[in-house]
């Protein structure tokens, strides 16, 4: 799922695109992506872009009248540019947005429709996909540490819940753990001030860095390989290959669809964190330590 760097990215490459542009169509392509039928997708042509925000994971694209498209990428939802005439053919283009230079296309990959893309009137009725996360590049130590401690959850989920924290997900909350040199498990009741000091920088530290890092490789262009799985990660993605810091292979812990990955020497002191299904599956013989498998 594009998180707070992608997203960011994307939203930038989009102001140099449409930008108080007029909408000269808008159309769902597969009826199913549309989520509001009032106002209607339609009362959007020919109202000129005049704001292009993020709201979490969310992209907020305001036109005249304070008319809002909210889309919303999920898992496999993508953003495409196209200009000179060219379409995205096939079951992959979900919607579509004319515009004098271009179409900018809502694609998804994968049988499951989870992206959506919902149009709401006026600026209040972008509450409600407000999740009340802490937008963290704009936040304080204090802020910050509120909202670690208001709820004793694991580091992992706190980190990935957009009630506490906006933008942060399964990608970079992996690459923040492992900068910060804590475990995925660690519950957020036992940080130490001087943690939540080292987690704090290295939140901000990981988001920033990753966000420079893909307006670089975009450059003039329009990010077409937005993945969560990057070239340069140091975890996450990367289980059983070296980890960059001190050259154990890196662990991973699986549940439903999604998976966290750490290094055991530099998060966990060494030891391994017992992977649901695995651990059932050896019992007795699930190693204890990094020094046992490697």
């Amino acid at each position: 799922m594009p998180e707070l760097p992608d997203v960011t990215v994307y939203i930038e490459t989009l102001r140099t695109r449409i930008l108080d542009q007029e909408i000269r169509d808008a159309r769902a392509l597969n009826p199913f992506v549309l989520r509001t039928v009032d106002p209607p997708l339609s009362a959007a042509v020919g109202k000129r872009v005049r704001t292009i925000s993020r709201l979490g994971k969310r992209i907020v694209i305001g036109v005249d009248d304070a008319l809002y498209i909210v889309i919303h990428l999920m898992i496999a939802g993508r953003l495409r540019w196209r200009e000179g005439g060219k379409t995205i053919g096939g079951k992959l283009a979900q919607a579509a947005f004319e515009f004098e230079r271009g179409t900018l296309y809502l694609t998804e990959a994968g049988s499951k429709r989870r992206a959506s893309i919902h149009v709401v009137q006026g600026a209040d009725a972008l509450e409600q996909f407000d999740r009340g996360g802490l937008e963290v590049l704009d936040a304080d130590l204090a802020d910050f540490a509120s909202r670690l401690r208001g709820e004793n959850h694991t580091l992992k989920r706190s980190l990935t819940d957009p009630r506490l924290f906006s933008g942060i997900g399964n990608s970079y909350s992996d690459e923040i753990l492992h900068r910060a040199k804590l475990s995925p498990l660690m519950l957020t009741s036992r940080l130490t001030d001087e943690q939540i000091v080292v987690l704090f920088e290295a939140t901000k530290a990981t988001l920033i860095d990753w966000t420079n890092r893909l307006r670089e490789d975009v450059g003039d262009g329009f990010p077409e390989k937005v993945t969560a799985f990057r070239e340069g990660m140091a975890v996450h993605g990367r289980y059983k290959l070296p980890c960059p810091v001190c050259g154990s292979p890196v662990q991973r812990i699986r549940y439903a669809d999604n998976e966290t990955n750490y290094c055991a020497r530099c998060q966990t002191n060494g030891r391994l964190l017992a992977d649901r299904a695995m651990s059932r599956l050896l019992k007795q013989d699930w190693p204890k330590s990094i020094d046992e498998v490697e």
